[in-house]
């Protein structure tokens, strides 16, 4: 019997078509939320639990918190619960969120820029020692975060910071966090052009605005004039990098699509030259590219750097200008890649104005309340009432005159703050590790002072450049992939057969001259324990077989695997 409406048990058997759900785009039409942080988001702004912390749950205490303002919400204001002491790395991945974290908080300040006076300084100083049992870590996104913080003090510690001008407003969550900035924007003599009203503007115009409070996921920029590259602009969601413009001057070239995790991307240029004028207007395109047609349906797939890959730079452009700034933008040249590959700012250099600024080294970004409070003091005792943060974990105070340069570190170095490092000690970074962090596996900050110790007592004439970074898991918050030598966290096992804490290891991962994420030599593991002995054998090979001035990547991109073991 043919088949027929009329018959449709006779029809053929139905081919199940699978249907594309789509990738969750606003701009697609897609505003059903497709997991639980998209829905969360819908049900109330993150911006709005302020509110709540200051009426209720200061008040009533830890157990008061919605789960999902506790899980989610803060991060609008910077706030993460901490990890609970006690826990191994091994039950990292296995525990629920609740059985993982404490009743205290990680919270993390916003420094524009890294830009801060002595005044903030010193009440930034001031709150760790009272609220946050002297921690106050530098990060390697020009923040400072506090451990320890409990949520009736939250109220207090916001009433303090935004007395000197600060905030913790979308210091995380799916929002515009914080922004990058050379650390020595309008000082440094070889300065292209300064980006600091450019940053300054977009922070007043767009944090804490509801417009882009609901991203499909954390948005990072970047904004540096200084032709050190100094604020790992290849790496960020967008970049505004200095150029000179054959014809129309210093400006800025406009990167989008970058960044690490788990699945790494640098950024590209779209091949436009934006004057410092338009770089607000230019960002908000770019941010509302991201809001309207990022991919909301699956967590690993939301950050820009993914519609980046798809859509590729020419099709960016496109909808930018066309659907976004309604205009065409100029095109402009690439910027040159700086020589040196230190872009940290460390030491004494003079300034377009006479004076100088110093940069100096503490131990893998790790301070403390009175640590602070005393580098406010020595700024001002020597003439200066401006310090900043640097994308390496590092700090400087700016604007000393020239005669008080050589007083101001000796004093920094008494505090072993230090102005004339090591490559080790300037080159060693660490992200919080599974001290406070409930995502990881291994201890870092601890681990990655102690290297810094042995590696300068066992080579103690190594003077070239090194990046060292130490992550307590995969994502990279401290850039594992673009060190010459980055530490993944996970457990290994020991030549006992025993899971202890160790390292993945990523070789030969770089930034500026030639770009490249760090090889994975297959089955170079390393344990904790073994981590002094395992970098000092690799450095003795590369003195051993580099040619004359080759850098430690560009050796490791051709050695042997043995070479690296």
């Amino acid at each position: 019997m043919a088949a027929s409406p009329q018959n449709p048990a006779a029809a053929t058997p139905r081919r199940k078509v699978s249907r594309h759900r789509g990738e969750g785009q606003w701009a697609a039409g897609h505003f059903t939320p497709l997991n639980g942080n998209e829905q969360f988001k819908k049900d109330d702004d993150g911006l709005n639990v302020r509110t709540r912390v200051e009426t209720i749950y200061s008040k009533r205490g830890f157990d008061s918190i919605d789960p999902t303002d506790l899980r989610g919400r803060l991060r609008w204001w910077g706030l993460y619960t901490q990890r609970r002491p006690g826990i191994d790395g091994g039950r990292t991945g296995v525990l629920e969120p609740e059985e993982l974290e404490d009743e205290y908080f990680m919270m993390r300040v916003r420094i524009t820029g890294g830009r801060l006076t002595t005044e903030q300084l010193r009440v930034i100083g001031e709150i760790a020692d009272t609220y946050a049992r002297g921690t106050a870590d530098i990060t390697d996104r020009q923040n400072i975060q506090y451990h320890w913080i409990r949520i009736e003090d939250v109220p207090a510690i916001w009433e303090r910071l935004e007395s000197v001008g600060l905030s913790t407003t979308e210091a995380c969550g799916d929002t515009p966090r914080g922004m990058l900035g050379s650390p020595v924007a309008g000082v440094a003599e070889d300065e292209i052009i300064d980006g600091t009203a450019a940053l300054d503007e977009i922070a007043r115009r767009y944090i804490g605005d509801p417009r882009f409070s609901n991203l499909p996921r954390k948005f990072k920029t970047a904004v540096s004039g200084s032709p050190l590259l100094d604020v790992a602009h290849e790496i960020n969601d967008v970049s505004f990098v200095g150029v000179v413009h054959p014809e129309h001057g210093p400006g800025f070239d406009l990167w989008v699509g970058g960044g690490l995790s788990t699945n790494p991307k640098f950024g590209v240029r779209l091949g436009a030259w934006v004057p410092e004028a338009d770089v607000p207007d230019v960002w908000e395109g770019v941010i509302s590219i991201f809001r309207d047609h990022g991919y909301r349906r699956l967590r690993n797939r939301a950050r820009l750097k993914f519609l980046v890959a798809d859509w590729g730079p020419e099709k960016f452009r496109q909808v930018l200008e066309d659907d976004y700034l309604g205009r065409k933008l100029i095109d402009g040249p690439a910027p040159e890649m700086p020589a040196q590959q230190w872009r940290d700012h460390i030491g004494a250099h003079r300034q377009k104005d006479g004076r100088f600024y110093v940069g100096f080294a503490p131990r893998v970004g790790r301070m403390d309340g009175s640590l602070l409070t005393k580098v406010a003091a020595l700024a001002e005792d020597h003439g200066s009432g401006r310090v900043s943060t640097t994308v390496e974990q590092k700090m400087i105070v700016l604007d000393v005159p020239q005669d008080r340069v050589d007083s101001l570190v000796d004093a920094l170095e008494a505090l072993d703050l230090r102005v004339k490092p090591s490559p080790f000690r300037r080159g060693t970074m660490a992200c919080t590790g599974i001290e406070f962090c409930k995502l990881a596996i291994v201890e870092t900050k601890e681990r990655g002072s102690e290297l810094i110790d042995e590696l300068e007592r066992r080579l103690p004439d190594f003077g070239e450049p090194l990046t060292i970074n130490i992550n307590g898991c995969p994502n990279a918050c401290a850039r594992i992939q673009t060190a010459d030598i980055g530490l993944k966290g996970q457990l290994v096992t020991d030549a006992e057969g025993r899971q202890v804490s160790g390292y993945q290891v990523h070789l030969g991962g770089a930034l500026g001259l030639e770009p490249a994420f760090g090889r994975k030599v297959r089955g170079l593991k390393v344990t904790s324990d073994e981590l002094p002995d395992y970098i000092e054998r690799v450095l003795k090979r590369f003195q051993a077989e580099r040619e004359d001035g080759e850098r430690f990547a560009t050796w490791a991109a051709r050695a042997d695997a043995e070479a690296l073991s």
